[in-house]
């Protein structure tokens, strides 16, 4: 749950952010003609000298899971870094699981990354299954981590950082990482929502043909 509170005064917009239970930020701002929203395609990356991503978590019933295995392999992927605890990616899963829903015969896994608000597996897992009942999502699920800053940052350290749920990683049919997605733009953003899904079709239909 997020929760933005700010006065106008002089021409400067000075405000309080809060997150969840315990986060709480001061902001201030000023206008900008000029601004532009950041390329969310490009704030996240893989550091220098790393091409794939490689991790090891457990699924939902407590068994590691990895890129290499057989389900994944010559197959194009999409990891899917998110929380229960998070409207966006709530807004996310939904539009993912219609999409696996109409696309799962065509060589393609979806899994999710779960970064919950405990480190306590059956917390997660719970959480997690709830949401994956409720929805009936056809894709995969693993327990990544906690959502504290920072650690999904720690779980995948091939990256430069997770500055944002949900993140998602498109990997192609030989492993190699083709696109890093932050945040998502929901239906309730109107244009930016359906540009999104122009794009994220047009990658994976290409991705899907070779």
């Amino acid at each position: 749950m997020y929760i933005l509170k700010a006065k106008l005064e002089d021409g400067v917009l000075k405000g309080d952010y809060w997150s969840g239970k315990t986060l709480h930020q001061t902001f201030t701002g000023v206008r900008d003609e000029n601004a532009k929203l950041p390329d969310a395609s490009k704030l996240t990356f893989l550091k220098d000298g790393y091409d794939k991503i490689v991790f090891s978590f457990p699924d939902l019933n407590g068994n590691q899971v990895t890129l290499n295995d057989p389900k994944y392999q010559n197959k194009v992927v999409i990891l899917q870094l998110f929380g229960t605890w998070c409207p966006n990616c709530m807004d996310e899963t939904k539009f993912l699981t219609k999409w696996f829903d109409k696309n799962k015969n065509r060589e393609v896994e979806i899994i999710g990354l779960a970064y919950e608000n405990k480190a306590d597996f059956e917390y997660a897992k719970t959480r997690v299954q709830k949401m994956k009942n409720k929805w009936s999502i056809g894709y995969d699920f693993v327990i990544a981590g906690t959502s504290k800053s920072g650690n999904a940052s720690k779980s995948l350290p091939m990256l430069n950082h997770v500055m944002s749920f949900p993140t998602s990683i498109i990997i192609d049919k030989k492993g190699i990482v083709r696109s890093i997605h932050t945040g998502f733009s929901g239906p309730a953003t109107d244009d930016y929502y359906l540009h999104f899904v122009e794009e994220f079709n047009t990658l994976m239909d290409e991705l899907l043909a070779e």
